[in-house]
């Protein structure tokens, strides 16, 4: 009996346990991987008002006086004057402003005269010197557990003086493509009823965009035997084994029998494309054996295997947003449908279309191509028209 796709959620994330593997590395080596804390500023930033330009630290009433320059303050060293009423400090970019000053005049708004400036152009108060805290303040939470690391975020860290941080150990991501008709990538084609597999290298791409480290595996061929025995040998290795093909119901499908040994926790799921999946768990690991058609593969396991890695790695769901259908879309099947679609930013609008999607079986796997999403056309919903807000969901 095929169960609702929300249901099937229920189920997984009540079997889903809390990943607790972390690792401290070198912050040169953590681009793209997770943050396993909360990073907490220790201190204000800028500590002190600071100047964002080249300039001179004053008064801001004494703009329209002649000011004696006292000295200056280049960056990186404390103030060494006070700035008292009809007297300024040269002060440059990044300089911590002289105690007594509250504005900064850029250098060409003035005229220097022997050891004397005029100012030929005013300012607001307050211009150009940056407050204390601007940039964060103490004990403000600046990068939240779950925090992908990217360029920035890893500028911020060695601002703050981390050397190593602690992030998620890659969850490993093992993937298995079954079917006697299927070939390895170099291998000869024999006949046209074979192909070339193209599923281990999209799934394990997938799990790589997902800060995931893979595990392929060689194809399994339709053999009874050898499919159980690859099975348990390939979760040694992983915390989820993504199997591709022989789950259906073909007489060769012997990965749908072999994962009825292990812990089967959703069967058949009221969806298109996929609604053969089969999860099972294996102790705290899970294996997720997904239908053999390329499209139906990237799409099922977009849906499962993101899911629980985000909960393993504390991200959120944003992937999912509103858009609006340009044209309209007739349903095909009873079931809740993921459509490939086309998305587009125009005039503050988030626009999805099907041009140039292809209709047919779910081994159509250029439909997925150019950064395309997946729209939801629901069950009981049997014709989008044009305009319709409809939910959508980013590909990794």
């Amino acid at each position: 009996m095929l169960i609702s796709y929300e249901e099937s959620l229920k189920i997984l994330h009540s079997h889903i346990k809390s990943y607790e593997r972390i690792e401290k590395i070198a912050l040169t080596q953590c681009l793209g991987r997770i943050l396993a804390c909360d990073i907490k500023a220790l201190k204000n930033q800028p500590e002190m008002e600071t100047s964002a330009m080249d300039g001179y630290a004053i008064k801001f009433e004494d703009q329209d006086k002649a000011l004696k320059i006292l000295g200056t303050t280049p960056a990186g060293t404390m103030p060494q004057f006070e700035v008292t009423n009809g007297t300024c400090v040269k002060t440059f970019t990044g300089s911590l402003m002289s105690l007594g000053s509250d504005t900064l005049v850029p250098v060409e708004n003035v005229r220097i005269e022997k050891d004397q400036i005029f100012i030929e152009k005013s300012v607001k108060k307050g211009f150009a010197v940056r407050k204390i805290g601007e940039n964060y303040k103490k004990d403000e939470i600046l990068l939240k557990k779950g925090t992908k690391l990217n360029y920035s975020e890893i500028a911020l860290l060695a601002e703050l003086g981390f050397f190593h941080i602690s992030v998620f150990v890659k969850p490993i991501i093992g993937v298995l493509s079954s079917g006697s008709e299927i070939k390895d990538l170099g291998e000869t084609l024999d006949n046209p009823a074979q192909i070339r597999s193209s599923n281990h290298i999209a799934i394990a791409n997938l799990a790589k965009n997902l800060a995931c480290d893979t595990r392929v595996f060689p194809l399994l061929k339709d053999d009874e035997k050898a499919t159980l025995a690859t099975l348990e040998s390939a979760l040694e290795s992983c915390d989820i084994l993504i199997t591709t093909g022989g789950v259906s119901m073909g007489d060769f499908d012997f990965l749908k029998s072999a994962v009825k040994e292990y812990e089967i926790i959703i069967d058949k799921v009221d969806i298109k494309p996929g609604r053969h999946i089969k999860i099972a768990k294996a102790n705290h690991k899970f294996i997720i054996a997904l239908p053999g058609f390329p499209y139906s593969a990237m799409v099922m396991f977009n849906l499962y295997a993101r899911e629980i890695l985000n909960s393993w790695l504390c991200q959120e769901k944003d992937y999912i947003t509103k858009a609006f259908l340009q044209g309209s879309y007739k349903k095909k099947t009873p079931y809740l449908e993921f459509v490939a679609c086309n998305v587009e930013f125009k005039e503050g609008r988030i626009l999805v279309n099907l041009e140039g999607k292809k209709e047919g079986s779910s081994a159509i796997i250029n439909n997925l191509n150019h950064k395309a999403a997946l729209m939801i056309v629901p069950k009981e919903c049997e014709i989008l028209e044009n305009e319709s807000l409809v939910d959508i969901v980013f590909m990794p």
